[in-house]
């Protein structure tokens, strides 16, 4: 079944490249829909006893190790569920650019789906290498300056995070013979110089894939100067998959008798929740000012999978959830107030509920639950993340992501002032509401987070009993 998740976008590719562009053009929103629900629907049943002898009938060699276990369904789900909100986003522009487009997202589709069924470091490289070079394309396909300048910094510490992730897995190779994570786990017990090397190097490459301080150079610029459905991609899903969760699952599978790499990913994530909440303070751009929102939430994942005890490893797991959701949807109501007035300048905006209530008011739901206030999804997760450093003793920690949240809570108030609250500013008067697939998605993505919060202790024990919180 694993190969589904790769063979079904990469035929949505080929029918997109057809002759007949226009036509390609004109219907390649929907085909890229129907791709995504379709692998929605596989990675809802993926853990059904009926895969099983399908799975007996699809084994074709590879050298690639690739597998679906219940954490992988829900974030091949996920995967799918982002994309669906980013290409009701969509794209503009004249035809060959849209199909394009939409054929780099279902290659990045590829990407991420092999990224989260990789149990092999090879597979984990191939798959990265697939989803950056899709995403620093479609961060410049509209060929903006800021756009390629903002693709050209990606294109830069990418790079170095693969040759990073590359030499270790060479020296790892050297050592074990196999990229495994069961050989490469063992290996990592060694106390052998280039052993450890290549884990320090794992760290850097990770982290400059989660966008995590200092590594976080490409972020806000590729979050702010792509088009609006590729933001929602890059911060609703690339850098969880392609960061963080290859940490949590890392830190699970791999490096879990490395309490040095745990203290790293702890000190890491606290210093990226810092300057990610106190950065995005002073933007003007509301694009950046989510962007270094997910700086600073990315700390909170990569921080508690660092601390990696099964309780901070399930509020790692679910805040990713949790900012896929929130994060998404903020992305999008950034698009709908960009569509409607032609800028996300804060210092332009102002008293943007008046005409465009829905927007306004989910906006209020995804900040609120960025910022841990309950009942909102994403304060439980937090709450299990600070709980965790609580009970390991971790006082700091624990004081730091306390402290940030609030920060947090004041810099989305800050945001929702300027752009929603307030006296409409001239030249807004006549404003409407986005368009129905921005509305309709943005209003699916708050019902979700408040449900899920209101929600949470059936979810949890849901996750629990069929196995996606198997390190527990």
């Amino acid at each position: 079944m694993t190969l589904l998740f790769l063979l079904v976008p990469l035929c949505g590719i080929f029918i997109l490249n057809l002759p007949r562009r226009g036509v390609a053009a004109r219907f390649a929103p929907w085909l890229v829909a129907a791709v995504c629900l379709l692998l929605a629907v596989f990675a809802a049943t993926s853990q059904l006893a009926c895969w099983q002898a399908f799975n007996a009938l699809l084994v074709l060699p590879t050298p690639l190790k690739l597998a679906i276990d219940p954490l992988t369904a829900v974030m091949l789900f996920l995967v799918a569920m982002v994309s669906v909100a980013a290409n009701a986003v969509g794209f503009s522009g004249e035809d060959r650019k849209l199909v394009i487009a939409r054929s780099l997202m279902l290659a990045l589709i590829i990407g991420m789906n092999g990224l989260v069924m990789a149990r092999d470091l090879l597979s984990v490289y191939i798959f990265l290498e697939i989803t950056a070079v899709s995403c620093f394309v479609l961060i410049a396909i509209d060929r903006k300056v800021e756009a390629l300048a903002g693709s050209f910094k990606y294109f830069i510490l990418s790079g170095l995070a693969t040759f990073a992730m590359l030499t270790a897995n060479g020296l790892v190779f050297m050592r074990t013979g196999s990229l495994s994570f069961v050989y490469a786990q063992a290996a990592f017990v060694s106390n052998d110089f280039l052993v450890q090397l290549s884990l320090v190097l794992y760290v850097i490459a990770f982290c400059v894939k989660a966008g995590v301080a200092p590594f976080h150079g490409w972020l806000p610029d590729a979050h702010a100067s792509a088009p609006n459905a590729v933001s929602v991609l890059l911060s609703g899903i690339v850098i969880k998959v392609a960061g963080c969760y290859l940490i949590i699952r890392m830190m699970a599978d791999v490096f879990y008798n490395q309490p040095a790499i745990g203290q790293a990913f702890m000190a890491l994530g606290a210093f990226s929740m810092v300057l990610g909440a106190f950065a995005a303070i002073g933007q003007n751009d509301m694009k950046r000012v989510l962007a270094f929102s997910s700086v600073s939430q990315m700390g909170y994942i990569v921080m508690a999978a660092g601390l990696a005890t099964p309780l901070a490893l399930i509020g790692a797991v679910i805040h990713i959830i949790n900012h896929a959701l929130f994060k998404s949807q903020l992305f999008v109501n950034a698009a709908s107030v960009k569509e409607q007035t032609g800028t996300v300048q804060l210092d332009q905006l102002g008293g943007l509920a008046e005409r465009m209530p829905v927007t306004g008011w989910t906006s209020i739901i995804a900040l609120l639950s960025a910022a841990g206030v309950p009942p909102f999804s994403g304060f439980w997760s937090k709450l299990l993340m600070i709980m965790a450093l609580v009970t390991a003793g971790q006082w700091v920690y624990a004081g730091i992501a306390v402290l940030m949240s609030l920060v947090t809570l004041a810099y989305f108030l800050i945001l929702q002032r300027k752009v929603f609250f307030g006296k409409l500013r001239q030249g807004f008067e006549e404003l409407t509401e986005a368009r129905v697939s921005l509305l309709s998605t943005s209003a699916l993505l708050a019902g979700v987070t408040t449900l899920l919060g209101l929600l949470f202790p059936l979810v949890l024990v849901f996750l629990a009993n069929n196995g996606v919180l198997w390190f527990v």
